[in-house]
């Protein structure tokens, strides 16, 4: 029997879970597309893609190209007694490889050597490298979490507060930017209680649920395509030496050129500012797009 206060995507879980186990589908077999557990199940995108994710950590299904979702072939290994302190080291040692070496040099390879453990064992920790991302991810976003309501003072403050602790995850950790896709999100909890809170936010400041959740969207997306620039600098950075201060002095006489004929009077008109006027960088830019994004939304309440 069902608890009553079962959430929908545990409900589908635990179905596909019990026919994996009575062996109605079998290693190798197809099991229902997101689309299908819409239809199915009666729910939302955002619920079949949760009940797809949490059979994938549990290393029941895995992903298969040309197919889709099927039963995975491997079946997850027992785990140990020491098993979260195995996964928690395992995940803070793939955190420090992605921050040094960007997230290409994370692979079960490398932790296993890194670690001094065969890498097969590390799969009774973690199904795959999907897995291991989706906790990497969540303990980037541990360093942020959300403050207690009464530290905050109406919905401008809160957005502007979660945004920037969003900001200072992908300063610390760059790769995150790569992981955190807007077309298939990683489920990582702590991600998402930002989320759950910028959309009770604006709920309470008088949008409906629906607009509340584009506008959540649109801050996180302004955050998260800001943010990519970071890794994209960090590896430009270490492969040629050269920062970006640097980088621009050095363009400085081929900019010179390209203005000289006369085809770019806007930017030779910039330039002669000189300064701060021409200076930027991503945190400038950070904040600058934040605080337009939210002089918007307040029109958007207003008219609400």
């Amino acid at each position: 029997m069902q608890h009553a206060s079962e959430p929908p995507y545990q409900r589908i879980v635990t179905r596909i879970r019990a026919a994996i186990a009575a062996g109605e589908l079998r290693p190798g077999d197809r099991v229902p597309s997101t689309r299908e557990l819409m239809r199915t199940y009666g729910v939302a995108m955002a619920t079949a893609t949760k009940a797809l994710t949490a059979l994938r950590t549990e290393g029941l299904v895995e992903p298969h190209p040309g197919t889709g979702t099927v039963v995975a072939r491997r079946r997850p290994q027992p785990r140990t007694a020491d098993e979260p302190a195995t996964v928690d080291r395992l995940v803070a040692t793939a955190i420090r490889l992605a921050d040094t070496e960007g997230l290409t040099a994370v692979s079960m390879r490398r932790l296993g050597a890194v670690l001094g453990m065969p890498t097969m064992t590390l799969y009774r920790h973690v199904t795959n490298k999907e897995e291991l991302l989706l906790l990497m991810t969540d303990a980037a976003f541990a360093e942020a979490p959300i403050p207690p309501p009464e530290r905050l003072s109406g919905w401008r403050a809160s957005l502007a507060t979660s945004a920037r602790l969003q900001w200072g995850v992908y300063r610390r950790h760059p790769w995150v930017a790569e992981v955190m896709s807007f077309t298939r999100p990683p489920m990582a909890e702590r991600a998402m209680a930002h989320t759950e809170w910028n959309m009770a936010v604006l709920e309470r400041a008088g949008l409906t649920l629906p607009v509340a959740m584009r506008a959540t969207m649109m801050l996180a997306n302004h955050v998260r395509g800001t943010a990519v620039n970071l890794e994209w600098e960090a590896n430009a950075e270490q492969d040629t030496g050269v920062d970006n201060v640097e980088w621009f002095t050095a363009q400085e006489a081929r900019f010179a050129r390209i203005v000289a004929g006369g085809a770019f009077p806007t930017f030779t008109r910039l330039a002669a500012l000189g300064g701060e006027a021409v200076e930027y960088d991503l945190n400038t830019l950070f904040e600058f797009g934040l605080e337009r994004l939210l002089d918007g939304l307040s029109a958007l309440i207003d008219g609400a």
